[in-house]
């Protein structure tokens, strides 16, 4: 079961507590498969988890594009 998710993608932040912990790569939720293919795909955004009675039921990406200063202000 997990107790604790901490993804902070801006500073590559990535912090997984579980309990206990899974013995082979196989024992791995795959939901928990699928936040960690968003995330290391993501260069800037939110990852978010959605949970209804005690289980992970829906992953959201959402993916922002930042534009520099100079092109920004260019284009006005």
């Amino acid at each position: 079961m997990l107790t604790w998710l901490h993804i902070k993608n801006d500073s590559m932040e990535k912090n997984f507590e579980q309990s206990p912990e899974p013995e082979r790569e196989t024992d791995t939720p795959e939901w928990l498969e699928l936040v960690r293919r968003q995330v290391n795909t993501l260069k800037f955004g939110t990852v978010q988890i959605t949970v209804h009675d005690s289980r992970v039921t829906q992953v959201e990406r959402i993916e922002k594009v930042r534009l520099d200063r100079f092109n920004a202000s260019s284009t006005r």
